[in-house]
């Protein structure tokens, strides 16, 4: 499938939306603004950043691995690591919550923009399903 055919999917468009969104909030709450160089820092709130991006950019990646595979373990991979990421985006709120970040109302867009994904992302699991009727995690 091509990179054109990708942005015909739903769940696709939502996780660029998700991984905008968190580029986003990542820039605001991080003390070091160079994106590049989170990782090296010693701020908590820099190191959480850093894996807020890192993750969101890893969903779109495993829809087209996904998208892209004939292989069911592929697939279903690609579904199980997914889950893993948004839960994470989710505990990465909780600890910018507790690391002091006051606009929490940035942190439940975000929040939402995940429950949002999550919804598309059912609809897309159910779609990729093997021909045997297996379900994916």
């Amino acid at each position: 499938m091509s990179y054109k055919n990708l942005r015909t999917i739903p769940v696709y468009m939502k996780s660029l939306a998700l991984c905008k969104m968190s580029r986003e909030i990542a820039a605001y709450v991080s003390y070091n603004k160079d994106f590049l160089k989170l990782y090296q820092s010693n701020s908590l709130r820099d190191n959480i950043a850093d894996a807020l991006i890192t993750d969101a950019i890893l969903i779109p990646q495993n829809i087209a691995q996904a998208e892209c595979s004939e292989s069911y373990a592929t697939r279903l991979r690609s579904v199980r690591f997914i889950n893993t990421i948004t839960q994470n985006i989710l505990s990465y709120c909780n600890g910018l919550e507790k690391d002091g970040v006051k606009e929490k109302e940035y942190l439940n867009l975000l929040r939402n923009e995940v429950n949002g994904f999550r919804k598309s992302f059912i609809s897309w699991k159910k779609s990729i399903q093997s021909n045997d009727g297996s379900s994916m995690g």
